[in-house]
């Protein structure tokens, strides 16, 4: 009988029970080819991991053979499939001092990614995460899972010092030689042949010239000492802000980069690069600038925060962070280190135009008297793009930034964040970018205005093709800068903040960025400036 109906028929009978699923397992190992056996494995370790919870409390003699199954399972899927292996190598361990499993939920999408470069689905990889989340730790579990698929192979991990990456090497081959970590049952055929704490690099199966694994700084001679058939892993190539700050220290680490490391790759070798965005201009930057259309290229980002404020790295066991955590930090460091170091979101420094100490602050509390409430929409329809929509208290002369609509969202989300927005502040009047379905957007807010009983008036305009959206926000920022006024409580919220993040990065000499919030303040400057006409009195000549 074939192998594929012996399985089959064991896959039919009741597997929520141990004897049968432990008859489902002993059958899928007769199968010899992964890919067709992985789906079973994968099945099996599921229902393990189920049963085993479900009778812990009821059957612990059965709920702990469960247990052993499930074990099992995730060794045969381990040497094959990173997310196993991160099971298994720590299976041992006490809960409390597990790595992965503790960060599961949040490293699930990394550690996919890494699988996917590991495949050969992609060719480069950069992972931008906060501090002390996991990512190097992760980089360190994924080079001890590649060192033991390919033994023979070499790859490379390097940083911005030797001191930083003889702590890798050193984690590294903890991981292999360490019994705390249950790497010699993943690969029981390597054997460790060579370790030169010295030039910190190991060899499995055989000693030779270019060894599995090698750890070495950026600025130290790789030229002979290095060759790299599988990955080059780049950690943190930045040091710190001092030296992202300055450009001719970026370039040279950059050309260190592309001479020194890149070039040691042979044609199916891939690379991974985690680390802090310090600056657009880093490593990561110019990958993504070079890279920004490649398919077999993935640029990943985990900020501290999500669009809610919520933290995204709440694990158990106290080795998370909440929101609180951050919030905290966000409120102790400048904007640009939290914007790095965070969030993952660098920003060119040089040609500012809108600089944080130019601008006009007040508390969040509005002059009395009578006032011109209006706003205007820059609309959005993906592509990372937000709709921007500022309400402004006018003054005479002065405006009063007091709210922002400013979301990524698609139209379901932002109508009616406009729509209450504008019924909240009893804006008068607003103008809508009509380029690009804005007439359609702006027809759909103000039937819904309408249905609350809320009636203003509401136009849309196209923006002029004659200029580019920076020539218009270079031309009103003087006015942007000494006519209106931006709120410096906290109660602005999480849309104002991200707005006003967004205003006070854009840049004149930057390629790429997000320029939808100056843009919608220019368009607000030219509304109020030249959207009314002016009527005089004056007496009849005839």
């Amino acid at each position: 009988m074939e192998t594929s109906e012996l399985i089959r028929r064991a896959s039919r009978r009741d597997i929520s029970t141990y004897d049968n699923l432990s008859l489902y397992f002993d059958t899928v190992r007769l199968e010899t080819d992964f890919e067709k056996a992985r789906p079973h494995y994968e099945r099996i370790y599921d229902i393990a991991a189920q049963q085993k919870v479900k009778l812990a409390l009821t059957d612990q003699q059965t709920a702990i053979k469960f247990y052993e199954l499930a074990k099992k399972a995730a060794l045969m899927l381990a040497p094959h499939l990173f997310h196993y292996y991160l099971l298994y190598v720590e299976w041992d361990r006490e809960p409390q001092k597990k790595f992965y499993v503790p960060r599961m939920n949040v490293l699930k999408p990394v550690v996919d990614a890494l699988q996917r470069l590991e495949e050969r689905k992609l060719k480069r990889l950069t992972i931008s995460m906060p501090p002390r989340t996991g990512k190097s730790t992760l980089g360190m579990f994924f080079m001890s899972w590649v060192a033991g698929r390919h033994p023979l192979g070499s790859s490379a991990l390097t940083g911005y010092s030797d001191t930083l990456t003889k702590t890798f090497f050193d984690e590294i081959l903890g991981i292999i030689t360490d019994p705390e970590y249950l790497w010699a049952d993943v690969f029981p055929t390597s054997q460790i042949k060579n370790i030169s704490r010295e030039n910190a690099s190991v060899c499995l199966d055989k000693k030779r010239r270019f060894a599995t694994i090698t750890c070495r700084g950026i600025s130290a001679s790789w030229t002979g000492a290095i060759n790299i058939s599988e990955i080059l892993y780049c950690d943190d190539l930045i040091e710190d802000l001092e030296e992202a700050l300055n450009e001719k220290r970026l370039d040279a680490k950059y050309a260190a980069y592309a001479n020194q490391t890149k070039d040691r790759k042979t044609n199916d070798a891939v690379e991974l690069h985690i680390g802090t965005r310090w600056a657009v201009r880093d490593v990561i930057g110019r990958l993504q600038e070079q890279y920004a259309d490649d398919p077999y290229s993935e640029f990943m980002v985990l900020p501290a925060l999500d669009e809610n404020g919520n933290s995204n790295f709440e694990y158990p066991y106290g080795v998370g962070f909440s929101a609180e955590y951050y919030l905290d930090m966000k409120a102790s460091i400048d904007p640009c280190t939290w914007s790095c170091k965070y969030m993952g979101d660098p920003y060119v420094r040089e040609g500012l135009l809108f600089e944080r100490d130019e601008l006009n602050y007040y508390n969040g509390v509005l002059p009395d008297g009578e006032c011109d409430i209006m706003s205007v929409v820059d609309v959005a329809w993906g592509g990372g793009d937000s709709l921007s929509a500022p309400i402004i208290y006018w003054f005479g002369d002065t405006g009063y930034v007091h709210d922002w609509v400013f979301s990524t969202g698609d139209k379901s989300v932002t109508q009616p964040l406009v729509c209450a927005a504008y019924a909240r502040n009893n804006v008068a009047r607003a103008r809508f970018e009509a380029n690009v379905g804005g007439t359609e957007y702006a027809e759909e807010i103000d039937k819904s205005l309408r249905e609350r009983n809320y009636k203003m008036s509401i136009q849309s305009q196209r923006a002029s093709t004659k200029s580019s959206k920076m020539d218009r926000i270079v031309r009103w920022s003087s006015d942007i800068k000494s006519r209106l006024v931006f709120r410096s409580d906290k109660a602005r919220g999480e849309m104002y903040d991200k707005a006003m993040n967004e205003l006070c990065r854009i840049s004149v000499e930057a390629k790429k960025q997000h320029d939808d919030a100056p843009d919608s303040l220019a368009m607000a400057m030219d509304y109020r400036d030249n959207g009314l006409c002016s009527v005089k009195v004056i007496e009849r000549r005839w």
